[in-house]
């Protein structure tokens, strides 16, 4: 049984006539006589008194136009709401960005923006490098990309000509370590030659792990360490130091709690700081929705959160 027969079966209790009910559902008038037919079959009864003049419906056809009315009303409701979801889906912005920004930025951002609703996390890529944002943004496998960038020279084996960016806030890499018992780093920074740092490091051609790097080899003092694990996952890092494996340096927004309650502590002065800034990449192809939030940013002061 086919949903068009219901209507058919409408169609022909509201005309009463075969003619114009098959006038109304664009169908020849041998057709539409098949279909009742076939339909009746289908239900096992006579449904149409075809002895009156006009046609009249059985006691059975009466039953049956109620049941008729209300499968043909819930599969329009259905399909406007699935065009609904559709039409909402089309809209979303598929946005890539690291674990640690998805976990203390993004929500907040896009909120204050009033793009909450519409731009929807891409988890895939919380396990990506810096590079893989790019490509994504190329092959249109997201639509944006939040990423940390670092604000000081800093050699990036990155290929971002085909992109745009803004600027939408700032952030800070702060060494971190684990308290010993009176509340002290267990490690210090800088180190020394005979009793390097245990470092929880990032990938080396990472963003973080490069801005690092960077920001190092200007020290005037030298950082000793050495490296115990490299990890791409910052909420990884922090809790293995948590657990007093070593100290690293981590997003300030995401240690702002520990360092506040003391269950992480800093591993040196701010000296060690890495200045960051927070970039929103786009692909330079028209895009309607992410044109429409390229027009908002514009008219928006950027974001700066010490």
């Amino acid at each position: 049984m086919e949903i068009r027969w219901l209507e058919d079966f409408i169609a022909l209790a509201r005309t009463r006539h075969f003619s114009r009910a098959a006038e109304e559902q664009h169908v020849t008038q041998p057709t539409f006589s098949r279909r009742i037919k076939l339909l009746e079959e289908e239900m096992g009864v006579t449904l149409i008194n075809r002895q009156t003049l006009p046609l009249s419906l059985t006691p059975a056809g009466e039953e049956f136009l109620t049941l008729c009315e209300q499968v043909t009303e819930r599969v329009r409701l259905t399909r406007d709401r699935m065009r609904d979801i559709h039409a909402g889906q089309a809209r979303r912005v598929l946005v890539a960005a690291p674990q640690s920004l998805l976990a203390n930025f993004f929500a907040d951002w896009a909120g204050e923006l009033g793009w909450g609703e519409r731009l929807q996390p891409y988890l895939r890529a919380t396990g990506w490098v810096a590079s893989d944002y790019f490509q994504a943004l190329q092959r249109g496998e997201c639509d944006l990309a939040i990423c940390y960038w670092p604000t000081e020279r800093c050699e990036l084996d990155l290929d971002t000509t085909a992109c745009h960016f803004r600027t939408i806030g700032s952030e800070r890499l702060i060494a971190v370590t684990a308290p010993d018992a009176e509340g002290a780093p267990r490690v210090a920074l800088p180190g020394t030659r005979q009793q390097p740092l245990p470092w929880l490091a990032y990938p080396k051609r990472g963003l973080l792990g490069s801005a690092i790097k960077a920001h190092l080899s200007r020290r005037p003092v030298a950082a000793h360490l050495v490296a115990q694990t490299e990890n791409l996952y910052a909420p990884s890092i922090k809790e293995l130091i948590q657990l007093g494996y070593g100290m690293s340096w981590l997003p300030e927004r995401s240690v702002a709690r520990e360092l506040d309650e003391g269950t992480l502590v800093r591993a040196g002065g701010r000296e060690w700081d890495v200045a960051l800034e927070l970039r929103l990449y786009r692909h330079q192809k028209p895009h309607g929705e992410v044109d429409q939030l390229w027009s908002a940013l514009a008219a928006r002061q950027p974001r700066h959160t010490s």
